[in-house]
Protein backbone atom coordinates (compact mmCIF):
# COMPACT_ATOMS: atom_id res chain seq x y z
CA UNK A 1 0.00 0.00 0.00
CA UNK A 2 1.87 3.34 -0.91
CA UNK A 3 2.46 5.93 1.43
CA UNK A 4 0.98 9.37 1.82
CA UNK A 5 2.15 12.50 2.61
CA UNK A 6 1.47 14.44 5.89
CA UNK A 7 1.42 18.10 6.02
CA UNK A 8 4.62 18.42 7.56
CA UNK A 9 6.49 16.30 4.84
CA UNK A 10 6.29 13.01 7.20
CA UNK A 11 4.83 9.90 5.57
CA UNK A 12 2.32 7.56 6.86
CA UNK A 13 -0.60 5.17 5.90
CA UNK A 14 -3.78 5.91 5.04
CA UNK A 15 -4.05 9.04 6.85
CA UNK A 16 -7.20 11.12 7.80
CA UNK A 17 -7.13 14.64 7.40
CA UNK A 18 -9.14 16.55 10.26
CA UNK A 19 -9.97 19.98 8.39
CA UNK A 20 -11.35 22.45 11.06
CA UNK A 21 -12.75 25.98 10.04
CA UNK A 22 -12.92 28.16 12.44
CA UNK A 23 -15.86 30.78 13.14
CA UNK A 24 -18.36 31.71 15.51
CA UNK A 25 -22.09 29.98 15.90
CA UNK A 26 -25.07 31.26 15.27
CA UNK A 27 -26.69 33.32 12.47
CA UNK A 28 -25.46 36.79 14.01
CA UNK A 29 -22.08 35.85 13.03
CA UNK A 30 -22.65 33.58 9.64
CA UNK A 31 -21.58 36.14 7.09
CA UNK A 32 -18.72 38.26 8.75
CA UNK A 33 -15.29 38.06 8.00
CA UNK A 34 -14.40 36.22 11.45
CA UNK A 35 -16.82 33.00 9.83
CA UNK A 36 -14.89 32.37 6.84
CA UNK A 37 -13.26 29.20 8.25
CA UNK A 38 -16.88 28.23 8.37
CA UNK A 39 -17.60 29.49 5.36
CA UNK A 40 -15.17 27.19 3.35
CA UNK A 41 -16.34 23.91 5.29
CA UNK A 42 -19.91 24.14 4.28
CA UNK A 43 -18.55 24.64 0.73
CA UNK A 44 -16.55 21.50 1.09
CA UNK A 45 -19.20 19.53 2.19
CA UNK A 46 -21.25 21.10 -0.68
CA UNK A 47 -18.90 20.08 -3.41
CA UNK A 48 -18.15 16.39 -1.40
CA UNK A 49 -21.67 15.76 -0.41
CA UNK A 50 -21.22 15.92 3.35
CA UNK A 51 -23.39 17.02 6.42
CA UNK A 52 -21.32 18.61 8.98
CA UNK A 53 -24.52 17.98 11.49
CA UNK A 54 -23.24 14.98 14.01
CA UNK A 55 -22.42 16.69 17.70
CA UNK A 56 -18.58 15.85 18.76
CA UNK A 57 -18.42 17.82 22.14
CA UNK A 58 -17.96 20.76 21.27
CA UNK A 59 -18.32 20.83 17.44
CA UNK A 60 -20.24 19.65 14.82
CA UNK A 61 -18.45 17.29 12.78
CA UNK A 62 -19.39 15.53 9.04
CA UNK A 63 -16.99 12.60 7.83
CA UNK A 64 -16.54 11.03 4.76
CA UNK A 65 -14.18 11.46 1.50
CA UNK A 66 -12.40 14.16 -0.11
CA UNK A 67 -11.68 12.55 -3.39
CA UNK A 68 -10.16 9.53 -1.90
CA UNK A 69 -8.71 10.99 1.31
CA UNK A 70 -10.63 10.06 4.44
CA UNK A 71 -11.93 13.53 6.31
CA UNK A 72 -13.46 14.85 9.32
CA UNK A 73 -15.06 17.98 8.88
CA UNK A 74 -14.69 20.23 12.05
CA UNK A 75 -16.57 23.35 12.90
CA UNK A 76 -16.18 24.26 16.57
CA UNK A 77 -19.59 25.41 18.17
CA UNK A 78 -17.43 27.19 21.26
CA UNK A 79 -16.75 30.70 20.14
CA UNK A 80 -13.60 31.38 18.56
CA UNK A 81 -11.59 32.08 21.56
CA UNK A 82 -12.00 28.55 22.84
CA UNK A 83 -11.31 27.11 19.13
CA UNK A 84 -8.83 24.51 20.59
CA UNK A 85 -11.60 22.54 23.25
CA UNK A 86 -13.40 21.66 20.08
CA UNK A 87 -10.75 20.40 17.67
CA UNK A 88 -8.33 18.93 20.32
CA UNK A 89 -11.44 16.87 21.15
CA UNK A 90 -12.04 15.85 17.64
CA UNK A 91 -8.68 14.81 17.03
CA UNK A 92 -8.12 12.69 20.21
CA UNK A 93 -11.82 11.06 19.31
CA UNK A 94 -10.41 9.88 15.92
CA UNK A 95 -7.37 8.99 17.36
CA UNK A 96 -5.75 11.77 15.29
CA UNK A 97 -2.69 13.95 15.62
CA UNK A 98 -1.51 17.74 14.89
CA UNK A 99 -0.35 15.81 11.68
CA UNK A 100 -3.45 15.03 10.70
CA UNK A 101 -5.13 18.72 10.71
CA UNK A 102 -5.64 21.22 8.63
CA UNK A 103 -6.98 24.89 10.01
CA UNK A 104 -8.78 26.95 7.47
CA UNK A 105 -9.42 30.41 9.03
CA UNK A 106 -9.26 34.17 8.36
CA UNK A 107 -5.86 36.42 8.83
CA UNK A 108 -6.17 39.88 9.30
CA UNK A 109 -2.00 40.33 8.81
CA UNK A 110 -2.83 39.42 5.29
CA UNK A 111 -4.38 41.75 2.78
CA UNK A 112 -8.15 41.11 1.07
CA UNK A 113 -8.41 38.13 -1.17
CA UNK A 114 -4.90 36.69 -0.18
CA UNK A 115 -3.92 33.23 0.82
CA UNK A 116 -1.27 31.57 2.28
CA UNK A 117 -0.70 27.98 3.07
CA UNK A 118 1.51 27.21 5.98
CA UNK A 119 3.04 24.14 8.44
CA UNK A 120 3.60 25.67 11.49
CA UNK A 121 4.45 29.18 13.32
CA UNK A 122 2.60 31.86 15.48
CA UNK A 123 -0.90 32.63 15.98
CA UNK A 124 0.27 36.02 14.98
CA UNK A 125 -2.75 37.31 17.21
CA UNK A 126 -5.33 35.28 15.86
CA UNK A 127 -7.22 34.31 18.84
CA UNK A 128 -8.57 31.18 17.41
CA UNK A 129 -5.42 29.85 16.61
CA UNK A 130 -3.57 30.66 19.75
CA UNK A 131 -6.53 28.39 21.65
CA UNK A 132 -5.34 25.72 19.08
CA UNK A 133 -2.04 25.80 20.38
CA UNK A 134 -2.39 26.35 23.41
CA UNK A 135 -4.67 23.05 23.26
CA UNK A 136 -2.14 20.71 21.11
CA UNK A 137 0.63 22.22 22.47
CA UNK A 138 2.21 22.49 19.41
CA UNK A 139 2.76 24.93 16.61
CA UNK A 140 3.05 22.63 13.99
CA UNK A 141 0.12 21.90 12.31
CA UNK A 142 -1.52 23.15 8.30
CA UNK A 143 -2.87 26.54 8.10
CA UNK A 144 -4.99 27.83 5.03
CA UNK A 145 -5.23 31.32 6.06
CA UNK A 146 -7.17 33.66 3.90
CA UNK A 147 -6.91 37.92 3.85
CA UNK A 148 -9.47 39.68 4.65
CA UNK A 149 -7.46 43.34 5.41
CA UNK A 150 -9.04 46.11 3.40
CA UNK A 151 -6.47 47.95 2.97
CA UNK A 152 -7.59 50.95 5.43
CA UNK A 153 -7.39 51.70 8.93
CA UNK A 154 -9.90 49.43 10.83
CA UNK A 155 -11.17 48.80 14.26
CA UNK A 156 -10.14 45.21 14.33
CA UNK A 157 -12.62 43.72 16.70
CA UNK A 158 -15.44 46.00 15.17
CA UNK A 159 -14.57 44.66 11.38
CA UNK A 160 -14.03 40.68 11.82
CA UNK A 161 -17.71 40.68 13.15
CA UNK A 162 -19.20 42.83 11.48
CA UNK A 163 -21.49 41.23 8.18
CA UNK A 164 -19.44 41.92 4.73
CA UNK A 165 -20.11 44.89 2.68
CA UNK A 166 -23.31 44.27 -0.22
CA UNK A 167 -20.22 45.32 -2.55
CA UNK A 168 -18.00 42.13 -1.14
CA UNK A 169 -19.96 39.59 -1.39
CA UNK A 170 -19.29 38.08 -4.87
CA UNK A 171 -15.63 38.26 -3.45
CA UNK A 172 -16.13 36.68 -0.55
CA UNK A 173 -17.35 33.89 -2.57
CA UNK A 174 -14.62 33.74 -4.61
CA UNK A 175 -12.36 33.59 -2.03
CA UNK A 176 -14.61 30.52 -0.49
CA UNK A 177 -14.22 28.57 -3.86
CA UNK A 178 -10.29 29.67 -4.33
CA UNK A 179 -9.66 28.64 -0.65
CA UNK A 180 -11.61 25.33 -0.91
CA UNK A 181 -9.57 24.55 -4.02
CA UNK A 182 -6.65 24.74 -1.74
CA UNK A 183 -8.13 22.60 1.19
CA UNK A 184 -8.77 20.05 -1.91
CA UNK A 185 -5.53 20.21 -3.49
CA UNK A 186 -3.54 19.25 -0.31
CA UNK A 187 -5.62 16.31 0.39
CA UNK A 188 -4.93 15.53 -2.58
CA UNK A 189 -1.45 16.12 -3.80
CA UNK A 190 0.08 17.57 -0.39
CA UNK A 191 0.32 20.80 1.70
CA UNK A 192 3.93 21.42 -0.19
CA UNK A 193 2.50 21.13 -3.65
CA UNK A 194 -0.71 23.17 -2.54
CA UNK A 195 1.78 25.99 -1.04
CA UNK A 196 4.15 25.84 -4.81
CA UNK A 197 1.04 26.60 -6.12
CA UNK A 198 -1.83 28.78 -4.15
CA UNK A 199 1.12 31.07 -2.53
CA UNK A 200 2.32 32.07 -5.49
CA UNK A 201 -1.36 32.59 -6.76
CA UNK A 202 -2.37 34.81 -3.97
CA UNK A 203 -4.17 38.02 -4.94
CA UNK A 204 -2.86 41.15 -3.39
CA UNK A 205 0.48 39.33 -2.02
CA UNK A 206 4.03 40.89 -3.35
CA UNK A 207 6.69 38.16 -2.42
CA UNK A 208 6.85 34.72 -0.89
CA UNK A 209 6.27 34.41 2.74
CA UNK A 210 9.43 32.09 4.12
Amino acid sequence: MPEEELQDGSQSINQTLCIAGLGNPGSRYEHTPHNLGFRVLDELAKRHSLRIIKTEGASLTGSGLLGDKKAVLVKPQTFMNNSGMGVSAVLKSHNLTHRNLIVVYDELALPWTGLRIKLTGSAAGHNGVKSIIAALKTEVFTRVRVGIHPGREIDAVEYVLAPFARGMRDEVEEMVSYTADAVETIAAEGAHKAMAKFNRRARGLQEEEE
